[in-house]
């Protein structure tokens, strides 16, 4: 919406971000739902394992994130610091059709959603760098990345690097969108893939879509051009936006 205003003229300069806040009664609820992982209540570090085969559920997690978005004449003007370019993007619903739920994307929209961003963009699938991904550690994490393969027509060696950093900072819910979209940012501006932890046995689906070596287990340093950050979250509603690298 921030991107949207500005392209629009009504803005220069916006504050875009959101926040969530965490507590027994929230909690409490998706533990009554059965889809955290009370299996590492003694060791909560090693609790969230997105894309593992052994993925149990989803840790919680609160804070927020915030970034400063504005139009490239006013950044050079004020001579900022400019971590990236934002080239596009787009949101939808599933409305709960198909296998969409309250908790669950609809495969249909999440593909759908992808290639509206890029289309908005005006990027093409095959010049993807990398992923960061919404990616729960749940039972739906290779359904994600079947989505991810299908959406750009990609797979194998050919796909691109892929993380999930709700292995390193929980699902913060409402604020999972807006956090993960600075760490992709610095992904972007240190030329980096940050790693995905806990990763025991990469589950048996991502590895038919996906080399192992795309979705790394240590930071590692890679040449990203684009970056597609998405978050596929509650209520079967959708967001996807397209970055890329900017060079003077």
């Amino acid at each position: 919406m921030g991107f949207e205003r500005i392209a629009a003229g009504k803005a220069t300069q916006m504050l875009i971000g959101s926040t969530s806040d965490s507590g027994p009664y929230i909690w409490g609820g998706f533990d009554a739902m059965r889809i955290l992982p009370v299996n590492y209540n003694g060791n909560p570090q090693a609790a969230s394992r997105p894309f593992s085969a052994d993925a149990a559920g989803f840790v919680p997690g609160s804070g927020a994130g915030a970034i400063i978005l504005e139009s490239l004449e006013s950044a050079l003007e004020r001579k900022a610091t400019i971590y990236c370019e934002v080239l596009g993007g787009a949101i939808n619903a599933g409305g709960h059709r198909g296998d969409g739920s309250m908790t669950a994307p609809n495969g249909a929209a999440v593909q759908q959603v992808i290639k509206m961003a890029l289309k908005d963009a005006q990027v093409k699938p095959e010049n993807v760098d990398a992923i960061n991904g919404h990616v729960t550690a749940t039972g739906k994490d290779s359904y994600e990345v079947m989505n991810w393969s299908q959406a750009l027509n990609r797979r194998g060696s050919d796909f691109p690097f892929i993380n999930s950093f709700k292995s390193s900072i929980g699902h913060c819910l409402a604020a999972a969108g807006s956090i993960e979209l600075v760490g992709s940012i610095l992904q972007l501006n240190q030329q980096q893939v940050f790693k995905n932890n806990n990763i025991t046995d990469l589950h048996p689906e991502v590895i038919e879509l996906v080399d192992p070596a795309k979705v790394p287990t240590e930071t590692i340093d890679a040449k990203i051009d684009v970056l597609l950050k998405a978050s596929f979250g509650f209520g079967d509603v959708n967001a996807c936006v397209v970055m890329k690298r900017f060079t003077p």
